[in-house]
């Protein structure tokens, strides 16, 4: 990076702590500070909604998922496209519930203030976790631009500490205004990040692998010509493929249950609007930019693929991509363009953590302090506090992300946390019959089977890890594949003709199916031994079947659910892909606390009915844009708790399910018309040069 690099990382944070400053004096009580005043419109909800959505880890994952994929790799966060129709209908719900925390309506639904309690440690715990993923993200894309070292340190463990102090004192300045004002600024920013690489990485591909005739537009058709058409399919169809169809099923599934919950849905999902109406414009358009700032990211990372394929450092490492990306394509026009495109990453970055921090102090402030520690706490002392655990938070996420610095990992954690409380508010949303003392035991039923069982067996029975019924492995399989050579593989150094014969070998399996952390030989040092079960010859293609022959060692946890298909419904698992493995860890995550929950919410006593009558109640009356007029028709609803019984879709029942609105109808299918929309733009991209 140069000198004018520098100059613009400057300036964009000298801009945002400027915002959180001036933020600052407007602030007059906790509503001011966690909510805004709910007095945002459609522009200010859309950004909040796409800055919240949209971290520093999506187009670093996108990248590094196209790079070890191709295009199929966008499903590492293209996943939330067919969730989005959801929001539609969602972002009335927090609306409705005029709450400052989703902790406050956990406590008002199950008549818990411990349920509160614990619904505040999980959003802390979640958005660390988050938030250590979108730091990771920057650390990642840092050390390509900036060298490994800086200020004789690395440099992750220098950037990572750094931007955590200025979105720390924008966002614990000046709360949640602060965080919409600057993610309007940060989200034209990452529009800009999702293009800026574009152009020069196709002038890039076309000067390496071109003609002399060829322009910049042309760089999508020497693309095509330079990688496989494998790379240019939006769904895996081979074993090695990550984002298979029935893995991205799983995923969307897996992530509509639990996105809904997160405490910031509370914020960016709608409960700061002035009303319904703009609450659903904002989070669905906000979300729906995301998507279409996906595809810049996929075509960038294609343009990687194209140019770096044979770095060693990315094959290592794809985390890597978008980092090299702007070093190798942006450096050497200097201007600040790198610069820039580190303030966008950054950008990005900080209007989702500037968020997730002023969510965590409110459920502490709300749910722990002033409901168990200080009842009597003024203003002042429930803002300090708020403050203070903002920086807590970040903190936590600092920590985190430096002791993992693995992306992935920590997605997946990402995905799992969320079902803790997932049937809790699913169920606790549409059916009066779920109960206090049910969703206790749901919860203790997912933090155990999630996070202590797992740790727990091999620490009671550690002869387990070299139990050769747990020691298995899916094939290893080894597929030979002689071919012609391409200019590609002349730029790759594999070859100097074009045409010449040249051998591509490709390794799958050998995933641990109970152990977490793989297999290792149960002798120190040992190399394992291999056993060939089958070998077929087929088009050109020689594939290798083989396990190991050698004792093995299992690492990590014990994944206990995989006893389910395995010994359960009799299912060879050693036969699977990787990606059908991975996919298998979350079936039971997710059915398993629903049934947890049904079961023992029949088996215990019901909760109060004029409570729930109350909450429900509440939930269906319309929100009036004016407070005092809210207020009024709240009052009536309290009166008359049937006053929209009329509306229910199942009558007479405890599901508390209402008939959906025109308004409620035309959204949803115009949202899913949009989904198929942009996949369609997609594949058009996709085919652009072919």
């Amino acid at each position: 990076m140069d000198v004018v690099d520098y100059i613009v990382l400057f300036v964009y944070f000298a801009g945002m702590a400027g915002i959180g400053i001036w933020a600052m004096r407007r602030i007059k009580g906790q509503e001011d500070y966690f909510m805004g005043g709910r007095k945002f419109g459609k522009l200010f909800q859309t950004f909040a909604a796409f800055g919240a959505g949209t971290g520093s880890a999506d187009p670093v994952n996108t990248a590094r998922g196209t790079f070890a994929n191709g295009m199929s790799g966008m499903w590492g966060v293209m996943y939330w496209l067919f969730v989005t129709p959801l929001y539609w209908i969602s972002a009335v719900w927090y609306r409705r519930m005029r709450c400052l925390t989703l902790g406050d309506w956990f406590v008002e639904r199950y008549e818990s203030k411990r349920i509160g309690v614990a619904y505040a440690l999980f959003g802390c715990f979640y958005y660390m976790v988050y938030g250590a993923m979108l730091f990771t993200a920057i650390g990642k894309v840092a050390v390509p631009l900036m060298g490994d070292t800086l200020f004789g340190m690395e440099t992750e463990y220098v950037l990572v500490p750094l931007v955590a102090v200025v979105v720390t004192l924008y966002g614990v300045l000046g709360g949640i205004a602060a965080a919409y004002w600057t993610d309007l600024v940060q989200g034209i920013c990452i529009i800009l990040l999702s293009v800026l690489l574009i152009p020069f990485g196709l002038q890039a591909v076309v000067d390496k692998f071109g003609s002399n005739d060829d322009s910049w537009t042309d760089g999508f058709r020497v693309m095509h010509e330079q990688l496989p058409a494998s790379n240019f399919t939006i769904l895996g169809g081979d074993a090695t493929s990550e984002f298979p169809l029935y893995a991205i099923v799983v995923i969307v599934i897996m992530n509509m249950i639990g996105i809904v919950l997160t405490p910031h849905f509370i914020v960016t999902g709608g409960g700061t609007a002035k009303s319904e109406h703009d609450a659903r414009v904002g989070l669905v358009t906000g979300n729906f930019i995301k998507r279409f700032c996906t595809i810049g990211w996929v075509i960038t990372a294609l343009i990687v693929l194209t140019l770096f394929s044979s770095q060693p450092e990315l094959i290592a490492d794809p985390d890597k991509a978008w980092g090299t990306a702007t070093k190798e394509l942006l450096g050497p026009i200097g201007i600040g363009l790198v610069g820039l495109m580190l303030a966008c990453l950054l950008a990005a970055l900080m209007s989702s953590v500037d968020c997730y921090m002023l969510v965590c102090s409110a459920l502490v402030v709300r749910n722990i302090y002033v409901p168990f520690v200080n009842p009597e706490a003024g203003e002042k002392k429930c803002l300090l506090l708020g403050r203070v655990t903002g920086a807590i938070v970040v903190l936590g996420s600092v920590v985190i992300s430096i002791a993992v610095m693995d992306m992935f990992a920590l997605l997946k954690q990402t995905w799992i946390v969320p079902m803790t409380f997932a049937a809790l508010f699913w169920m606790g949303m549409y059916w009066r019959r779920a109960t206090t003392k049910a969703a206790w035991i749901t919860v203790t039923f997912c933090l155990a089977s999630f996070f202590v069982i797992p740790h727990l067996i091999p620490a009671l029975a550690p002869s387990l890890r070299t139990d050769e019924s747990f020691s298995k492995v899916n094939q290893i399989v080894e597929t030979i594949t002689i071919r012609l050579a391409t200019p590609s593989d002349i730029a790759a150094g594999r070859t100097q003709t074009i045409g010449e014969s040249i051998t591509d070998t490709k390794k799958t399996g050998g995933k641990a199916i109970y152990w977490s952390g793989g297999l290792k030989p149960v002798t120190k040092d040992a190399k394992p031994i291999f056993e060939e079960l089958s070998r077929t010859v087929a088009e050109g293609k020689t594939k290798i079947a083989k396990t190991y022959a050698s004792p093995m060692r299992g690492e990590g946890t014990f994944r206990f659910d995989m006893l389910i298909y395995d010994k359960l419904l009799g299912i060879d698992l050693t036969t699977v892909s990787d990606a059908a493995l991975k996919t298998l860890e979350f079936p039971f995550k997710i059915i398993a606390p629903f049934l947890v929950m049904i079961i023992a919410s029949l088996l215990t006593q019901p909760n109060s009915k004029k409570a729930l009558d109350r909450l429900y109640v509440r939930m269906k009356t319309p929100v009036e844009p004016d407070s005092r007029k809210d207020e009024v028709e709240l009052e009536k609803s309290y009166a008359d708790p049937s006053r929209f019984d009329h509306q229910k879709l199942f009558p007479g029942t405890g599901l508390e399910v209402q008939k959906p609105t025109k308004l409620d109808f035309l959204g949803f299918l115009l949202c899913f018309a949009i989904c198929f929309a942009i996949i369609g733009l997609v594949l058009l991209v996709a085919g652009i040069g072919a």
